[in-house]
């Protein structure tokens, strides 16, 4: 969990600076003399929430870990060190994988959390700032048109998205045969496997959870 979880805060906490500063713009952008000016606070709350705290974590996090770890593990096999483990009665799997893959589905939650705190929080300030939308209005926004749905809806995308992370990175790790090549390849094919199904999936949530 610190090296998955607490290592991945500060490209998290930048990317979540920057989410908050775009969404800010964008939807004041989109929505200003159309609706009233609280509306941005809610546009910004519902789509931080639901949407891009969850993939952008989930993005950043595949990217580090999923490579990490079908690195480590497929150095691991290519050393036969997996092979060692087996002999010595260790099942591999439960060993190597299961504490990865509880750590990821535990950290990537927090991540999203700080990553929806940190991109509000951000939005709240640049559009008090810059985008003539005072803080009472944007606080209006948020907490009139909260859902708790929105934001455990998120959390249980999170959940998902640490699952797939995880259980690819280790799959593409066990599964190296060869040399130091197979290995790079293995990385690549974990974290790119990883971003298709944390779309697939990201969609799928939405159109069974959130198309009630």
């Amino acid at each position: 969990m610190y090296v998955h979880g607490v290592g991945a805060l500060p490209v998290v906490i930048l990317a979540a600076v920057f989410v908050g500063l775009t969404t800010a713009v964008q939807t004041s952008y989109q929505l200003m003399g159309v609706v009233p000016k609280y509306f941005v606070g809610m546009g910004v709350g519902r789509l931080v929430l639901i949407e891009l705290a969850p993939v952008f974590t989930a993005f950043i996090v595949a990217g580090r870990s999923a490579s990490s770890m079908a690195a480590e593990l497929g150095a691991m096999r290519v050393s036969e060190q997996v092979d060692a483990l087996t002999v010595m009665a260790v099942n591999p799997h439960r060993y190597l994988c299961l504490p990865r893959i509880a750590a990821l589905v535990l950290s990537l939650p927090v991540l999203v959390v700080v990553m929806e705190l940190v991109a509000v929080g951000v939005a709240l300030v640049i559009s008090a700032a810059a985008l003539d939308v005072s803080a009472y209005t944007f606080r209006y926004g948020i907490t009139h048109f909260f859902i708790a749905r929105d934001f455990f809806g998120g959390l249980g995308k999170a959940l998902l998205f640490g699952l797939v992370i995880a259980a690819n990175g280790c799959y593409f790790g066990f599964s190296v045969e060869g040399g130091s090549e197979e290995v790079g390849r293995a990385t690549t094919r974990a974290v790119v496997t990883s971003a298709a199904m944390i779309l697939g999936f990201n969609f799928l949530v939405a159109f069974l959870f959130f198309n009630a």
